[in-house]
Order: C-alpha cells, then sequence, then structure tokens
C-alpha cells in the first residue's frame, strides 16, 4: 500500500483558496481531465478522469466521501475508482491540511492507497510521482482560478463611473470555474520522471 505524504503551495491567501478547497465541484474543475457528476445529496461525491493515451482515451470512474473541518482547515478523503474496463481497481484514504504561509496557502496531503490488477505494479513503482504531478498541475489551476475571480482594481476618478447600482440588487454570482485542460498521459508521466529524477538527487544530497 503506497504511501503519500506531499506538500503543495497555491499563490493565495489562506482565506481566499479555503473556500474554494471546500467546494467538490471548484476542486474537480481544477483536475486536469476531471468531470464530476451532478450531486445526488447522499454524501458521495461521483465523477471521472480522463486521460488521453495519443489517439486513445481511458476514463477512470470513482467516488469519494468528504468531511470538512472548517475551523482547522481539513478535509479527509475515503475513496474508491475503476477504469473503464473494469480491470483495475483502487482504494484510497487521506487528509488534506491548508494553513497559511504570509499571502501563500500551504497544502499538506497524507495518504494512502491501494490498486489491484493490470496497473497495480505500475501504481506501486510510480503512483507517488504521478499523483505529485496531478498535484502540482492542480495546484496552478487552483491559482489560475483564484486570479480570474479576484476583484478589479478600483477605477480612478479620471474614469467615467457606471451608473448606480441598486442596493436591493444581489452581487452577481461568481461564473463556474472553466474545467483543466484533459490530462495528457505523455505529459502526467514525463512530470513523473522529473518527479522521480528529483526524489533520486534529494537522496543523493541527504
Amino acid at each position: 500500500m503506497p504511501d503519500l505524504a506531499e506538500q503543495t503551495r497555491i499563490a493565495a491567501p489562506l482565506d481566499v483558496v479555503w473556500p474554494l478547497l471546500s467546494d467538490p465541484a471548484t476542486v474537480a474543475a481544477c483536475i486536469p481531465g476531471a468531470e464530476l457528476a451532478p450531486d445526488k445529496g447522499d454524501g458521495i461525491w461521483r465523477g471521472q478522469v480522463k486521460v488521453r493515451f495519443g489517439p486513445t482515451v481511458a476514463t477512470f470512474k470513482g467516488e469519494a466521501t468528504l468531511s470538512f473541518d472548517h475551523a482547522a482547515h481539513r478535509c479527509t478523503i475515503e475513496g474508491r475508482g475503476i477504469d473503464g474496463r473494469g480491470a483495475s481497481r483502487a482504494l484510497s484514504s487521506g487528509q488534506v491540511q491548508a494553513s497559511a504561509e504570509g499571502d501563500v496557502t500551504l497544502l499538506d496531503v497524507q495518504g494512502s492507497f491501494t490498486v489491484t490488477g493490470p496497473l497495480e505494479t505500475f501504481a506501486n513503482a510510480g503512483g507517488v510521482h504521478v499523483a505529485r504531478a496531478l498535484l502540482a498541475e492542480f495546484s496552478a489551476n487552483m491559482a489560475r482560478l483564484v486570479a480570474e475571480r479576484a476583484p478589479a482594481a478600483p477605477e480612478s476618478e479620471s474614469t467615467p463611473q457606471a451608473a448606480p447600482v441598486s442596493a436591493a440588487a444581489p452581487p452577481p454570482p461568481p461564473p463556474p470555474p472553466a474545467r483543466a485542460a484533459e490530462l495528457s498521459a505523455t505529459s502526467l508521466m514525463w512530470r513523473a520522471l522529473l518527479s522521480w529524477l528529483r526524489s533520486l538527487l534529494g537522496k543523493g544530497n541527504a
């Protein structure tokens, strides 16, 4: 059962990032190739991740239960998944802890996963590096989403003012996040390879 212990940084303050991390739809939109199914109200979030292997697209379906501790900025996750052909299955559990580091949000991810079937050997050997690559993609997409939703800078006095809005009118809701680009296996494997090389160099310098 491989263990995962990773850190990543999102270039935005914790009080801005945490509400987004608490929204499964927003989180799914920041995971490359992920699609979230409609909420059935049973506390289980279902979805799928598509990975492109050249002209072929593989689909992995899964579901997860999420438990949030908003005061501690912590999320506990229990998940399971299966590939489109039903040949490989995965179980995972973990915890995501968010904390402030100045104007940056630090995410600590701790967990473990088990894969059975044809992908078991690959997952045991390189699953941690693939997860690390996905986490880096997620962090970049989350930072980009925060930047897109940041309020515009106040207009100068020389700029013509827009017509006043009625105080009773609620502010328009933020647009739904655009889904992250479909995941390319080539790009993912390249990032995983770089992660593996960095881990080797780190051991050599220890």
